[in-house]
């Protein structure tokens, strides 16, 4: 067994260790962060790419973005840029985009979101012109909910219970036991519009109709900040993340998947590698899923807050099918097909519920469109088109879990049917290329518990002080970041995950 001791390349000498389990974006940006505070940094990823969800695979010419495919909030990386003493503008390039993405319903209707205010409040009044003042209500809710929920609660620290206890008025002023879905529908009466205005927690793993209206903050952000692609895909800033850890020293390990962390005398001193190679370190942060932390990565520590037990028990996101393929030939087709269009099925509440509740594939179903070629041409070849379409399933943890290697064909043919009728007419003369992702893919390639696609579900008492914390109460010297941890999922929260884990962590120079 090879134990390896890691040092200060610079000057020859013993510096403050960290190691950082998982390179997927909240894990490269807890690197950043340890690195500006004064610690040698190593990441270790069982995959041979950087960016966890938002990775990359290439096939025949075209780049797939495995996950994530915008960036709402930019200056959450040009703040976390700006910390390691960089300018993320000068390392990413990003591309508003307006509109910001289409909805259309299987009888043709078509609604159109736009950043501008004055076309987005246009377009309410063109579907249901007595909804315009409930739109500018909501526009209103969803700003005291940003500032709160996002800017307030999803940037500091809540693992202790005096930090929930200090909050719980907002929760109850902002009537944080209302779902997300319950409170569309009080400010719009079209059920399109209460669809349009709700579904945006399914993109972080959570039921419209059981997250905490706290959620809908995301149409704030929508008009303040915009919709933003970065050209070369998520992965483009993945890989500048790399980039700015290894200008402060520090090291990414890849095909280095951890098996364990080391625990001595109820401290983190380090993990153990699947080959048995064990890499010392002052403390540890695991952006690995929060329940593979606690249930396989903390498999010797026998009373832990989160057991297995509490782990079965909890509410899981959903899974995730996602087919990516490419075309030739299709760079002038379909003009009106845009870079996001998000189509439904012809029901909303009951498939929410197959997928949620029942823990069922329905017949019908709703899909999210990416073709970032009309934006970005390096991403196909030439008059070629770039496409994946992402459908929500149950996850595996269902007392019937579906066999997707005997499923995944024929959904993926019923995918192209939903295509074919309802958005690229002839789509199956233009294929070139095809992959599939099934949950026991996330399962598989990311460890995901249950092939979830964004850990556990975003739920009132599965948020804040309820989630696995940043750091941990059972072992010292260890914190988490990502999807699992809190703020919750999404490039937002796993970015966030970091910036709050920062403050947990004291400076290098601080341990003795």
């Amino acid at each position: 067994m090879k134990s390896v001791e890691n040092k200060d390349q610079a000057g020859g000498n013993s510096a403050r260790q960290a190691i950082v389990i998982g390179a997927g974006m909240g894990g490269l940006a807890a690197a950043m962060r340890l690195g500006a505070k004064g610690y040698r940094v190593t990441v270790c990823d069982r995959l041979d790419v950087p960016g966890g969800r938002a990775s990359y695979i290439r096939r025949e010419g075209h780049r797939f973005d495995l996950g994530p495919t915008i960036v709402t909030l930019p200056d959450l990386y040009r703040d976390l840029w700006s910390y390691c003493g960089y300018d993320f503008d000068q390392d990413v390039e990003l591309r508003s985009l307006e509109p910001l993405y289409e909805i259309r319903w299987p009888d043709g209707a078509q609604f159109t979101a736009y950043q501008d205010e004055t076309k987005m409040r246009a377009e309410v009044a063109r579907f249901s012109p007595r909804d315009v003042r409930g739109y500018e209500r909501f526009l209103e809710d969803s700003r005291k909910r940003y500032a709160f929920g996002f800017e307030e609660l999803g940037r500091r620290p809540m693992h202790r219970l005096r930090d929930l206890i200090a909050v719980l008025h907002h929760f109850v002023r902002l009537r944080a036991d209302r779902s997300v879905a319950a409170h569309a529908s009080r400010r719009f009466r079209d059920a399109r519009l209460q669809m349009a205005f709700s579904f945006h927690p399914l993109f972080i793993g959570g039921d419209p109709f059981n997250v905490t209206s706290i959620y809908i903050l995301v149409s704030h952000i929508e008009r303040m900040f915009g919709i933003h692609y970065p050209i070369g895909g998520v992965a483009a800033i993945a890989n500048a993340m790399t980039r700015v850890i290894g200008r402060q020293g520090g090291e990414i390990k890849y095909g280095a998947e951890v098996d364990e962390i080391i625990v001595n005398n109820g401290h983190a001193r380090g993990v153990r590698l699947v080959d048995g190679t064990i890499l010392n370190s002052d403390i540890v942060v695991s952006n690995a899923d929060s329940g593979h932390t606690y249930k396989r990565l903390l498999h010797k520590i026998g009373d832990k807050r989160w057991s297995d037990e509490r782990l079965s028990r909890s509410r899981w996101s959903m899974g995730l099918f996602i087919w990516y393929f490419g075309t030739r030939g299709t760079r002038a087709l379909w003009p009106d097909v845009g870079h996001h269009t998000i189509l439904n099925g012809p029901r909303y509440r009951g498939l929410i519920k197959d997928i949620f509740i029942r823990g069922h594939l329905a017949d019908d179903m709703s899909l999210y469109i990416h073709r970032p070629s009309v934006t970005d041409s390096t991403v196909a070849p030439k008059d070629g088109d770039t496409f994946y379409a992402l459908c929500p399933v149950p996850h595996l943890g269902f007392e019937k879990p579906i066999d997707w290697s005997v499923e995944a064909a024929a959904f993926t043919d019923r995918v192209k049917s939903v295509l074919e009728a309802q958005l690229l007419p002839g789509l199956s003369e233009y294929l070139t290329v095809s992959e599939t992702f099934t949950p026991e893919t996330f399962r598989d390639r990311y460890l995901s518990p249950y092939g979830s696609g964004f850990s556990i579900e975003p739920r009132i008492f599965q948020s804040a002080w309820f989630r696995p914390h940043n750091v941990s109460e059972d072992v010292a010297g260890l914190y988490l970041t990502g999807a699992g941890t809190h703020p919750g999922a999404g490039l937002p929260g796993v970015v966030s995950s970091a910036e709050v884990m920062s403050r947990l962590v004291p400076a290098a120079e601080a341990l003795h």
